[in-house]
């Protein structure tokens, strides 16, 4: 894959030696037997310990708990994606013909995975130095306009929260329907406060997803009444 050897010089500052680790990495497995599903194993813990290291480094005074919600920010499935996309990731994935179809060079999941992938080939090319300078490359600009950590809990945990602190009971969630082919279901959940008229319903890909979606409105609703004269 020489354009896309070139590609990875060019975007990523890295000059791959073994073809056919890249070639694997942008490999989804709709494609071939031979695919990322290993190095994107691999890739995972490869980031998730620069990512670490990197912010024990920048936050010497930043709390455990900091700097793991922090870390889980920016190595999720969300942050990962819109990465891959800046890259163009999506242009040199190989995909099975069903994946074509359906657009699969621009779905999040599948995008994340070659990325994790990616860094997983470039570790075992190269070692853990060119591994953790082409993290720190693709996540300068996150790394240099970090969130406060407050802010990256999450609406299930704010709204537990806010409850445990006034000494209420915490909310029940239950999940309404799940509809769709099995690769691509869509969860309907309920989040409610049990002795309160105040509950919401939302969708999602995932289960917890539409969890942290309903909690997410509950919680803004029950600010909402509280501020209300």
């Amino acid at each position: 894959m020489p354009a896309a050897a070139d590609w990875l010089r060019e975007r990523l500052g890295y000059d791959c030696h073994d073809a056919a680790l890249l070639e694997a990495a942008l490999t989804h497995r709709s494609a071939a037997a031979l695919n990322n599903e290993r190095l994107e194993y691999l890739g995972d813990a490869v980031l998730s310990f620069v990512v670490a290291e990197a912010l024990y480094r920048r936050l010497p005074r930043a709390p455990e708990g900091d700097l793991s919600r922090l870390r889980a920010s920016l190595v999720s499935g969300e942050t990962l994606a819109a990465v891959a996309a800046e890259q163009g990731i999506g242009d040199w994935l190989v995909l099975g013909e069903g994946e074509l179809k359906s657009g699969g060079h621009r779905r999040k999941s599948i995008l994340a995975d070659a990325l994790e992938a990616l860094i997983g080939a470039i570790y075992l090319d190269g070692g853990m130095e060119p591994a953790r300078a082409v993290v720190e490359r693709l996540l300068r600009p996150r790394f240099e306009n970090l969130p406060p950590a407050d802010e990256l809990k999450d609406a299930k945990t704010r709204l537990q929260e806010t409850l445990q602190g006034r000494g209420q009971e915490l909310p029940v969630y239950a999940v309404l329907a799940a509809f769709g082919p099995p690769h691509q279901q869509t969860f309907r959940v309920r989040c409610e406060l049990p002795g309160r008229d105040l509950a919401a319903e939302a969708e999602g890909s995932t289960r917890r997803g539409a969890e942290q979606e309903a909690a997410r409105l509950v919680h803004d609703e029950l600010l909402r009444r509280e501020c209300r004269p």
